[in-house]
């Protein structure tokens, strides 16, 4: 397919752009937190916490700072954290999907409403447009941890349903109810993965012109310097011009 996939450059470009490292912890401790709050503080027996601490090593976050985020849960300090989906349409009629951790739920969504409607797109209601999003697991691993065909191989066996490999890595793709042992065997051969997460993945993607993909990037990138939102979420494709111009 033509262009590039926006549900993989969001990721990239929130990795390169959240540049401040104390915005980017504080994020993933506040996730930290709230697997550990949910679950049990234990990493091996807690899948949400494992995939946290997972992603908060994958952005280089101290030791100290991750042990710190799941004492914080374990001694039941500091905030308590709701968790919020918002869903809406970006310019373009673009689907968007924007989950968020948040102690104040009516300043987190007046701010992410004002940022829809400032870029012309509109916040709608929960479930106005995850139905053109499959829940699924994500498994990611560097290029160069195995070939091609050995990581397909490899997650076949695991019980995978989809791998797209590429030079930026290999994204291995199974359902919510077998993510947890799809993971665990993938680990068990090839080590710990760059990233193990559920995830919203478009159905479709839906290719925008440059001017249109501009202002998509720009909202996300709006949405994602906000304190309260975790991850963003969209069903769009923009073309290499654009993203070589947006720095990506």
């Amino acid at each position: 397919m033509a262009g590039h996939s926006q549900f993989k450059n969001i990721m990239h470009r929130k990795g390169r752009q959240d540049a401040q490292k104390s915005k980017l912890f504080g994020k993933l401790a506040r996730e930290i937190t709230v697997a550990a709050k949910l679950g049990t503080p234990d990493p091996a027996m807690n899948p949400r916490l494992r995939a946290a601490v997972v992603a908060a090593r994958a952005e280089n976050m101290p030791k100290d700072n991750i042990e710190r985020a799941i004492k914080k849960a374990a001694g039941n300090e500091g905030e308590n954290y709701d968790e919020i989906r918002y869903e809406g349409y970006g310019p373009g009629g673009v689907a968007v999907i924007v989950e968020a951790l948040t102690d104040n739920r009516n300043r987190a969504a007046s701010d992410i409403r004002s940022y829809f409607t400032k870029s012309g797109g509109n916040l709608g209601e929960t479930g106005s447009v995850s139905f053109m999003f499959d829940r699924v697991g994500i498994i990611e691993y560097d290029h160069k941890v195995a070939s091609d065909d050995a990581m397909l191989d490899a997650a076949i066996e695991a019980g995978a349903d989809d791998v797209v490999s590429s030079e930026s890595g290999h994204e291995v793709y199974a359902s919510q109810e077998s993510f947890r042992e799809v993971a665990k065997a993938l680990e068990a051969k090839f080590g710990e993965p760059r990233k193990a997460a559920l995830t919203w993945k478009p159905q479709n993607t839906v290719a925008v012109d440059d001017e249109t993909g501009e202002k998509l990037l720009k909202l996300i990138d709006l949405l994602n310097e906000h304190d309260d939102v975790q991850n963003v979420f969209a069903n769009f494709e923009i073309s290499d011009a654009l993203l070589a111009k947006m720095g990506g």
